[in-house]
């Protein structure tokens, strides 16, 4: 709530069900804005916010189908790191990261981060070369990661299975220091009702259903409640739709999308502090604040739009944590979800202008596009006010795939938490 309410007028609030002043304000939608984003989600809220209060640019639309977080950013477990493997992808997260350090102070907002640190397991010989791969790699960009071995590993997480008899033997991890977990609702909302401060216009249950372009040049758009919008540039920063919403401005995507599943327990007294990651067995597990814990997975082996759970998923997630933690066989699991995120063959994100002057897109971010929004946010603003794609973006456009300039990052973000 920032600094609006105290203590005491918080639980009155909450005892006597109180008027709450809205976080953002609604405003009738206009014929003509500077910027229409596309997507209510953090990328889109933190484009809108760095336009607004990086370059002054305020005549911003973003139009959200259902309600602000509804997408990826409501479907996500909140994991944030930068120990990635290339140095394209190192630099870009680690702006991010450091982003996220300082964002309650720049919104004036709890999101509620914790950098607990963050261990991608090794189970064999070569996951460990891989470990020691990316930790120089990331020591070179300045980046805190390290490879540390089983006895360690035991004192930052007691309940892992560090022994030698094990069928999926800990032989070492990467450990990533400034690595945690954010409240995912918390920064959506910061983000909201910042950029609704400075002036930028957020519409929700607001459907795009068509782009107009004219001369190769985006002029507007058209939305399901019949609102025509004038406008020269048009941001698609959706997942799972991005594709669909890049055809209508006739611009095609690498990209497939794919469910991705994610789970959570009942709450117990805290006991993780670290979030851990295994990508042998495709599985991750951090601990909430208030208790739970919470565990993904990989995508799905087919593409799809279905945001359902399945039970397959469950069983299988439920023998790899036990094979890592077996001393957590009691607790029951309260729910499952899932969220659909955009592949694209590399397994980094596109970013930046494409063919159709005007349709600009930050898109493709697979399993890790909640890590990156902040920093996403900046670039594409400077992007956009600037007519040109900033250098910590410059590698991730869309004429890579057709110049064979591929920023492969499977080897670290083939599990990306």
């Amino acid at each position: 709530m920032g600094s609006r309410y105290s203590a005491w007028s918080l639980l009155r609030h909450g005892l006597t069900g109180g008027d709450w002043s809205r976080a953002f304000r609604h405003h009738p939608v206009k014929n003509s804005y500077d910027v229409v984003i596309i997507g209510g989600g953090v990328h889109g809220l933190a484009a809108a916010y760095y336009l607004a209060k990086n370059h002054g640019i305020t005549n911003v639309a973003v139009l959200e189908k259902s309600y602000i977080g509804s997408g990826g950013s409501g479907r996500n477990t909140a994991i944030l790191r930068s120990n990635y493997l290339t140095p394209e992808g190192i630099r870009f997260y680690d702006r991010s990261v450091k982003l996220y350090e300082h964002l309650a102070a720049d919104l004036n907002f709890n999101v509620m981060f914790s950098q607990r640190g963050h261990l991608t397991l090794a189970h064999n010989d070569s996951s460990l070369r891989t470990m020691a791969w990316r930790a120089e790699v990331n020591k070179l960009q300045g980046v805190d990661s390290s490879v540390i071995g089983p006895d360690e590993i035991s004192k930052l997480v007691p309940y892992l299975d560090t022994s030698a008899h094990t069928r999926y033997p800990i032989l070492g991890a990467l450990y990533h220091p400034p690595g945690g977990i954010i409240r995912h609702d918390a920064v959506v909302w910061g983000y909201a009702r910042a950029a609704d401060a400075l002036g930028v216009h957020i519409h929700q249950n607001t459907e795009l259903v068509g782009i107009d372009v004219e001369a190769n040049r985006v002029v507007g758009v058209r939305t399901a409640g019949g609102d025509r919008i004038s406008t020269p540039i048009v941001l698609n920063c959706t997942a799972g739709w991005s594709t669909l919403i890049s055809d209508l401005a006739g611009v095609s995507m690498p990209v497939q999308t794919f469910p991705l599943q994610a789970a959570v327990t009942e709450p117990v007294k805290p006991f993780l502090d670290t979030v851990v990651v295994s990508g042998t067995l495709h599985t991750y597990v951090s601990q909430t604040d208030r208790g739970e814990l919470v565990f993904g997975a990989s995508v799905d082996p087919f593409a799809s739009y279905s945001t359902r759970g399945s039970l397959e998923f469950v069983e299988g997630l439920a023998g790899h944590v036990l094979e890592l933690m077996p001393a957590l066989s009691k607790m029951r699991l309260l729910r499952q979800w899932a969220g659909l995120c955009d592949m694209t063959p590399d397994y980094s994100p596109i970013m930046g202008p494409t063919p159709v002057e005007g349709f600009h897109v930050d898109v493709g971010w697979g399993t890790y596009g909640f890590k990156a929004g902040p920093v996403s946010g900046e670039a594409m603003a400077d992007c956009i006010a600037g007519g040109r794609p900033p250098e910590i973006i410059s590698a991730f456009g869309l004429d890579r795939f057709e110049a064979g300039r591929l920023v492969g990052e499977k080897g670290a973000a083939a599990v990306g938490h």
